[in-house]
């Protein structure tokens, strides 16, 4: 039996393009970027939250990444994405999860998640997620987190959203985790909207 959000993202994928959402990029720089500037190497384990159809896992297998596993509450998100890799999605780990109904089996190394924290509006799922953030990331290990900033977007997709300044993420996500870095981005939706993004780099301490 499905919950409503995850019918909410299998219609939403069911019925767009992955380059119709307003959430793609045809390149992740950013999250590039934030891995580049600290450190993180192909030798690494990566989990992308709420990968879904990203280009992310491609610009990563293309570096040599080959520990690369993508989370998403939407099966044809991911069945995108793996008709676009082709025969390189088989060196994929694809998981169909919530991530407030999920507990990692394993730790990783990088946990990415680009724009699925702001869709958790309640104290209940934000306390989930953080939850699987700390069974899943490694002791030293890197979260990249970014969020709809305070100018950002109230509502994306037909639903709210929380916006958040990094000190507010910090808190939100807890002793357990150190921010060391943040900046703002502006993305532009593929019909030229602009959405400020908060983005956030923590390290784990414990």
């Amino acid at each position: 039996m499905t919950t409503d959000r995850e019918d909410h993202w299998r219609k939403v994928y069911s019925d767009k393009r992955p380059e119709d959402v307003s959430w793609y990029q045809p390149a992740p720089e950013q999250s590039l970027l934030a891995l580049d500037r600290f450190g993180a190497e192909p030798s690494q384990s990566l989990i992308d939250i709420g990968g879904g159809a990203s280009t992310l896992v491609d610009a990563l297998l293309a570096r040599g990444w080959d520990d690369l596993t993508v989370l998403d509450i939407a099966a044809p998100a991911l069945s995108a994405s793996q008709a676009r890799l082709g025969a390189a999605s088989a060196d994929v780990a694809w998981l169909v999860a919530d991530i407030t109904d999920w507990q990692p089996p394993r730790r990783y190394d990088v946990w990415h998640d680009r724009a699925v924290f702001h869709f958790l509006t309640q104290p209940e799922q934000r306390a989930a997620y953080v939850r699987a953030l700390y069974h899943g990331l490694a002791t030293n290990g890197l979260a990249i987190v970014a969020t709809f900033a305070p100018e950002g977007p109230e509502r994306c997709s037909g639903l709210e959203v929380e916006r958040y300044e990094a000190d507010r993420l910090a808190a939100a996500l807890g002793s357990g985790v150190k921010l060391e870095a943040s900046w703002r981005d502006d993305h532009m939706t593929p019909w030229g909207a602009r959405q400020t993004f908060t983005w956030c780099l923590f390290r784990r301490t414990d």
